[in-house]
């Protein structure tokens, strides 16, 4: 098949350009998070790309709260920038203030997070997609997605739809190999404050509002969602004395790891908190017929995980109070981001309910609260590749997808981009396991569950993530950066050589032992640590919680002198190394039914004693693998043993035993 789409892609890449006709290799519908790393990753693998957009002002733009990672989210940065992604080294140019969360708990739920300047971020990823080569910005809406069908079965007469290209508003046509859609928000979206409703995308831009139908044209079907965000105050107009000060750490970590940390020490603007009270919620409870959302006026779906003001009131009626963070959008402007009290009440409500916030008394609103719905897709239609199961050559990535965030969609569009390369260059498709990465957590739920609300990832989502940890992403992604084209050697072969630097001092250490000697004790007890009974290794001081690799330098003189990134994974591997092995054996278990593939051309009515409920999921979402159905809802563990009966039958029956 591969042959039939090259001639005729061929075919129609005879000239450059005719016109109005344009030929290229991968069209990248949307720049926002998604659509910025697909296009980065397309041009930088040598294709010709063009990325379009409703408008070149809103390229990367963060029409919510300007911060990028967080809990969970955090991890997924970390994991792009291993992989050749954009992101963690845009955050560490424009980032005005930088945290690690959950600092208290285990390293497996720590999570860098940052807030940003809004305008820098935006340009910067500008900058760094017009300077790109291979790669092409067009403002403009794309309406209409080309399609061709070609026979996929002779005998039954049955067709595949590959796509062809894309058509714009003013009628241009690009003829292309792969389209990837990121269309984020902007698809017939409409936004509502109260009884206003207009119909365009966040902060006034134009909507989408021809896509969809060329879409449902082409067997898509398309669900609505729905998120918000709360309003922008002028800072001029807020008592911080009334707030407690929220200050960044004293020494920041950057998320990308080709970030030099000495280059991102500098002076940070502080954050605030505060809280609503029950007179907050008395205004909200007295004005729930005029929320869109209680009005029933929203047919979208919302975030449970990041819930309006009015949701929260509603649902947690025993809390007296709720967070609420104040943080700058930017160090060139007084707007501030209300976090916690997303909203699509009236004007009037919003001002109300805002002024009784301790520090808000006086406020004056910049931009209104609003909701926000959209068309998207259940992304059970897509592979685990993120390409459509039904057309050939369309990718999809981001909340197109049905997720929320900047980093779940800054992923989903990084894969989605090297996959329609990997497509077109008839290379393997990078598709990340559950066991070796956030991403494949976050696109493995999106493809295989059955999604009725926008997508949030979480910690607890992840079933290693002691292995997944952002702190080493870079040892665990980068040989499949490097292995589509997106890491260089050089690189590369400095991850083995740190990966050679960890295993030789974990064993160093744990070779290394200290008797019980009055020095030692004495040591030891001067740093709040009991005194040895008996000889003890290096590696056993090191499980004390109140020792660490640094504080025993002094009693270990022949220690080699190493990277911080190096002694910091010596550590956290030789701390929960018990842990740890416990968790790899249990990928070891999961795997074995990751690698029994599932041929494409099955009949589950043919698989007997196959319960119905299975059957019917099965055929809905055409798992790839036995490992990826067992994680269908509604097929039981059961149903598990029986189709590996079948398939065992299958492969001895094509072997002839």
């Amino acid at each position: 098949m591969r042959s039939f789409l090259n001639s005729v892609w061929a075919n129609n890449m005879d000239l450059k350009c005719r016109g109005a006709e344009f030929n290229i290799d991968v069209a990248i519908v949307g720049a926002g998070h998604a659509g910025c790393e697909a296009a980065l990753a397309c041009a930088r693998l040598g294709l010709e790309t063009v990325v379009f957009t409703v408008s070149v002002d809103s390229i990367a733009l963060m029409p919510c709260n300007p911060n990028i990672g967080g809990s969970s989210k955090g991890h997924l940065v970390r994991e792009l920038d291993a992989l050749g992604g954009e992101m963690g080294k845009n955050i560490d140019k424009t980032f005005i203030q930088s945290k690690m969360l959950n600092t208290s708990k285990g390293p497996a739920v720590h999570s860098l997070r940052a807030q940003a300047d809004k305008r820098d971020y935006s340009g910067s990823m500008r900058k760094v997609l017009e300077s790109q080569e291979h790669l092409t910005i067009k403002q403009a809406e794309v309406c209409e997605l080309l399609w061709e069908e070609i026979p996929s079965d002779e005998k039954n007469g049955s067709y595949e739809k590959y796509v062809t290209g894309v058509v714009t508003q003013t009628g241009a046509r690009y003829n292309c190999k792969a389209v990837v859609l990121c269309t984020g928000v902007y698809l017939n979206s409409r936004c509502l404050t109260g009884e206003s409703i207009t119909y365009t995308g966040p902060n006034g831009l134009q909507a989408a509002t021809h896509l969809s139908d060329s879409l449902r044209n082409a067997g898509v079907e398309l669900r609505r969602f729905k998120t918000g965000t709360p309003a922008r105050m002028d800072g001029k107009t807020i008592d911080f004395s009334k707030m407690e000060e929220q200050k960044g750490d004293e020494v920041i970590v950057p998320f990308s790891f080709s970030t030099d940390p000495a280059t991102v020490q500098k002076e940070q603007v502080s954050c605030w908190l505060t809280h609503t009270n029950q007179k907050t919620h008395d205004i909200i409870r007295a004005n729930l017929d005029r929320s869109p959302i209680y009005a029933g006026i929203i047919e979208g779906t919302g975030p449970r995980y990041c819930p309006s003001i009015e949701d929260k009131v509603v649902k947690f009626s025993e809390k007296e109070s709720h967070q609420v963070f104040i943080e700058p959008e930017g160090l060139y402007t007084d707007e501030m981001y209300v976090d916690g009290m997303s909203s699509s009440l009236p004007e009037d409500v919003q001002l109300a309910m805002y002024r009784t916030v301790p520090g808000l008394e006086n406020c004056k609103i910049v931009r209104n609260a609003y909701a926000i719905e959209y068309d998207c897709i259940n992304a059970k239609c897509l592979y685990p590749h993120l390409e459509f199961k039904k057309i050939r050559g369309l990718f999809a990535g981001g909340q197109f997808n049905g997720s929320s965030g900047y980093e779940e969609a800054a992923a989903q569009g990084f894969v989605a981009g090297v996959n329609a390369a990997m497509e077109i260059f008839g290379k393997e498709f990078l598709v990340l396991k559950r066991s070796e990465s956030y991403i494949g957590v976050l696109i493995d739920d999106l493809v295989t569950k059955d999604n009725r609300e926008p997508y949030r990832m979480m910690t607890s989502r992840a079933e290693y993530r002691l292995l997944l940890r952002q702190d080493n992403a870079d040892l665990r992604l980068r040989k499949y950066g490097h292995r589509i084209g997106l890491i260089s050697d050089e690189v590369y072969n400095g991850i083995l050589k740190k990966k050679e630097s960890i295993d030789a001092e974990i064993e160093r250490l744990k070779s290394v032992m200290l008797g019980a000697g009055s020095e030692t004790c004495k040591y030891l007890e001067s740093i709040g640590s009991a005194p040895l009974s008996t000889a003890t290794s290096l590696a056993s001081l090191i499980c004390r919680p109140e020792l660490d690799y640094k504080k025993l330098a002094p009693l270990d003189p022949e220690r080699p002198l190493l990277p911080d990134d190096v002694t910091e994974q010596v550590q956290i591997e030789i701390r929960y190394e018990g842990y740890i092995k416990r968790q790899e054996k249990q990928v070891k278990e999961q795997e074995r039914l990751e690698v029994k593939l599932i041929p494409e051309d099955i009949d589950y009515d043919d698989v007997p004693s196959l319960r119905i409920e299975a059957r019917q999921h099965l055929k809905e979402f055409r798992p790839v693998s036995v490992g990826q159905a067992s994680r269908i809802s509604g097929v039981s563990p059961a149903d598990i043993s029986v189709l590996l009966v079948y398939l065992e039958k299958i492969n001895r029956q094509k072997l002839g035993v």
